[in-house]
């Protein structure tokens, strides 16, 4: 055999045994990472928490507010409505009138799928402030829907958290969430929870005329209710009485002392929020909760006060009441 055909058997030799070793390696699940083509990867996701923080980040009193007008506002609520009856697409032309945009989104940290109604001008240097909502995609016909609503993300700390695990908590959900921090712009333009000119109240509006029932989450200062951590009303109305009650039960079930507006003389009862009013005249479900700053910034207690909260939101995508 000549040195140049001893060469060439030395290297096809090679090339098998590391064809087979390779082959190997990837049968015993070596070091090769592994494929995951064939089945969902969480990864494609996104984290919702995250995306919402990342959003609320720049959120700062006296920042830039743009008031609404009467057409956007209900072009706004408009394009919600025709999402809940199922026509995205007439509901993508009708937001992009105005320049919102309408997108899927998974939530890698619970595989669930929401349509997100954002604003495009939340990405440039000067935000309208006017807010999003995310709709969740798992309601059926059997299951009713749902409202969290976030007026004063930030302002009320890591309410818009409280907000997303509310959210996370039960099939049917839909969270309304202010743009702008409460003192954002001029005067008490942006303070979603007193006025009926913001995007927020449209939208809110619309779904109490649908008859959702609502949960609107607050936070206060400790000092501001000595001794309490949460303090539980429906606002004006009293249809969600039962539901108060039963919220009420679960978080002092939970070590949180809680005052109950209906029977006892609380701060921050909420009676004048727009929101509770409307609910209120539609005959829907509202609760007005505000929450200390030692549930909102102890991750353990904020858990423990949404798993108080799913007690009504699983009852309500049922269709139950208490």
């Amino acid at each position: 055999m000549t040195p140049n055909q001893l060469k060439t058997v030395t290297i096809a030799t090679i090339l098998v045994v590391v064809t087979t070793a390779t082959g190997l390696l990837t049968a015993c699940g070596g070091d090769r990472e592994p494929d995951t083509r064939a089945r969902p990867d969480s990864r494609s996701g996104v984290d919702l928490m995250a995306r919402v923080d990342d959003y609320t980040a720049r959120f700062r009193p006296g920042s830039g507010y743009q008031e609404p007008s009467r057409r956007d506002r209900d072009t706004v609520a408009r394009g919600v409505r025709l999402l809940l009856d199922g026509d995205r697409t007439a509901a993508r032309r009708a937001l992009a009138d105005i320049d919102f945009t309408v997108r899927m989104l998974t939530d890698s940290a619970t595989g669930r799928r929401y349509t997100e109604v954002a604003d495009r001008s939340d990405a440039g240097p000067a935000p309208r402030g006017w807010g999003r909502v995310y709709l969740a995609q798992d309601a059926t016909p059997a299951s009713d829907r749902w409202t969290v609503q976030v007026p004063h993300p930030v302002a009320d700390r890591n309410t818009e958290r409280l907000g997303v695990g509310v959210l996370r908590g039960a099939p049917g959900g839909l969270m309304v969430l202010a743009g702008a921090h409460r003192a954002a712009g001029e005067g008490d333009a942006a303070d979603v929870a007193h006025r009926k000119d913001t995007v927020f109240d449209a939208v809110c509006a619309a779904l109490a005329e649908r008859g959702l029932p609502a949960v609107q989450v607050h936070g206060f200062a400790d000092s501001s209710a000595p001794g309490r951590d949460a303090v539980v009303s429906t606002g004006r109305g009293t249809v969600a009485r039962p539901e108060g009650r039963l919220l009420a039960d679960a978080l002092h079930d939970r070590g949180f002392p809680v005052c109950r507006a209906w029977s006892a003389s609380c701060p921050l009862e909420g009676r004048t929020n727009v929101q509770g009013r409307k609910a209120a005249a539609e005959h829907v479900a509202f609760l007005h909760i505000e929450f200390s700053n030692r549930i909102r910034t102890d991750g353990q207690r904020t858990a423990d006060a949404v798993a108080a909260l799913g007690r009504v939101t699983n009852l309500w995508q049922k269709g139950e009441r208490p």
